[in-house]
Order: C-alpha cells, then sequence, then structure tokens
C-alpha cells in the first residue's frame, strides 16, 4: 500500500495551518509550522492571484492531507457521499470525521491520526464488543468503541489525553469515558464540528468538472 514518506512538515506549511501530522511535537514549540509558517520552497516576494482551479486543489489537497489519506482512498469516499442523500460536500466531511482512526484522534487518545491508525491496526479497539482493525471503517450512531490495551498503551493514552487537552477538546458528538478508555458516538457529525475550517464546496467544483 502506498503512504506518504516525505517530510510532513512541509505539508502544514504548504497548506498555511496546522494538520496535526506529527503527533506530539504538534502540540509543542517544536513545531515547524510555529517556527516557520511560510511555505516551502523559494521566498517570491511577489506571487500572483491564485486561480479558482488552485483554490479547488488546496482545500482538496488540505482536507486529504489533514485525514492522511492518498488519492484513491479520497476520491472512494467522494464517490461515497456523492452516491448519498444530502449536500455532496457536508457529506464528504461527514464520512471523513465518522472514520476510525479519526473518532480515535478526536478523542484525544492518540497524538495524530496516523498514531491512532496504528492503535487501530494493532487489534486494540473494539466496537460494541467486536474487535476491529480497519482505520477506514465509518462509525455509525449509537456504537460504542472501547480501546482494549495493555498498561504501556494505557499510560500512552493517559498522556495523549493530559497533552492534547492543552490544544484542543472532544467534539460534542463524542461522549468519551477517560478512566476506561470508552467512546459512544452520540449523534452523526457535521461540518460545524471541524475545527479546521474547509471550503469544501471548491473540492465539490474540482472533482464535477
Amino acid at each position: 500500500m502506498g503512504r506518504y514518506v516525505d517530510a510532513k512538515c512541509r505539508l502544514c506549511r504548504r497548506a498555511g495551518m496546522k494538520l496535526s501530522l506529527k503527533g506530539q511535537r504538534c502540540v509543542t514549540e517544536k513545531c515547524s509550522f510555529v517556527k516557520r509558517p511560510t511555505p516551502p520552497g523559494m521566498v517570491i516576494k511577489r506571487r500572483s492571484k491564485p486561480t479558482n482551479y488552485a483554490l479547488q486543489l488546496q482545500e482538496k489537497q488540505k482536507l486529504k492531507r489533514m485525514y492522511g489519506m492518498l488519492e484513491k482512498q479520497f476520491r472512494r469516499f467522494f464517490s461515497l457521499a456523492k452516491k448519498s442523500k444530502g449536500v455532496t460536500g457536508r457529506t464528504l466531511i461527514q464520512l471523513l470525521e465518522r472514520r476510525l482512526d479519526n473518532v480515535i484522534f478526536r478523542s484525544l487518545y492518540a497524538f495524530s491520526r496516523n498514531h491512532a491508525r496504528q492503535i487501530v491496526r494493532h487489534g486494540f479497539v473494539y466496537i460494541n464488543s467486536k474487535r476491529v482493525d480497519i482505520p477506514s471503517y465509518i462509525v455509525k450512531e449509537g456504537e460504542d468503541i472501547e480501546i482494549r490495551a495493555k498498561d504501556a498503551l494505557k499510560q500512552v493514552i493517559n498522556d495523549c489525553i493530559k497533552l492534547n487537552l492543552k490544544e484542543r477538546s472532544v467534539p460534542t458528538w463524542l461522549q468519551v469515558d477517560n478512566a476506561n478508555h470508552k467512546v459512544s458516538i452520540v449523534r452523526l457529525p457535521e461540518k460545524e464540528d471541524l475545527i479546521i475550517p474547509i471550503n469544501e464546496q471548491l473540492i465539490v467544483e474540482l472533482y464535477s468538472k
């Protein structure tokens, strides 16, 4: 399976915002985006006004990289959103937020979505008492998620909670039980639940050409 192996901090600088790709480093003063928020590459004093295509591509790349997905998988999620009822852009955001690895990350149990993906793949996550090791699994309303791990991982998760609480909070569509490392899906997420602003309509326009 293909994956991105280049410097991840360059992606945050290119997007012009934190994408939480480097885990614990992103919530400390060592964050490269904090030190140098300018885009990577040669410094250009005068930049021309971006075209509509450039703006559409930038939003797509920003959203795709934030969730740690490659183009083929991202297109599959867009196709699911397009076939579903409702506004395509809003449905796309909802589907991405409902990914199991994102739920673990949003619950503050991981430093990054990549970290959450590792927890899922190693078989520590159970949904309604059934083991699920697929990071792209789309959770449903009313499902209960539990992380069953050894003491070493439990300590790591507790450290994640303490550090992450300084930077972000658990969204209202999730109900967490930090003592037992459990998460309940109270309702389906909406676009307003996103911490990072994304213009999903530009992505729809890009794929509609």
